[in-house]
């Protein structure tokens, strides 16, 4: 059976992650993983910041109604990226300072995908 095509909402979800990764590694991080998975959760962004390891969390909301992209990052979320963070720490078997970032991504007026707000430590 072939797979479903991605919905309108996949795609743009990608597209917010392409265009998040893009702005980071123009920062200079340095991309180690996208979209690592696991059965705990999935981690959008996985890189190095120096010697900090970074896992990204990338939100793209079109209406910023009802607290916009980063107030969407809820305290459920944020135990689920926690404990594929932890996943991942187990397998590569190093424990570096880690840091969880959010990304707030939007439209700019001509339509392309910005960084709004890049929350460092986000919690």
């Amino acid at each position: 059976m072939p797979a479903k095509p991605p919905t309108q909402r996949q795609l743009q979800g990608r597209a917010a992650e392409n265009a998040a990764c893009q702005f980071l590694t123009a920062q200079g991080l340095q991309l180690l993983e996208q979209n690592f998975l696991c059965k705990l959760g999935e981690i959008d962004l996985i890189l190095m910041d120096g010697q900090t390891l970074v896992f990204a969390e990338v939100r793209f909301r079109k209406n910023p109604n009802f607290g916009g992209a980063a107030a969407s990052v809820t305290p459920s979320k944020q135990r689920k990226l926690q404990r594929a963070a932890q996943v991942y720490l187990q397998r590569c078997g190093q424990t570096p300072a880690c840091r969880f970032d959010v990304l707030a991504m939007t439209l700019d007026r001509n339509s392309q995908l910005i960084c709004e707000n890049w929350i460092k430590n986000a919690f």
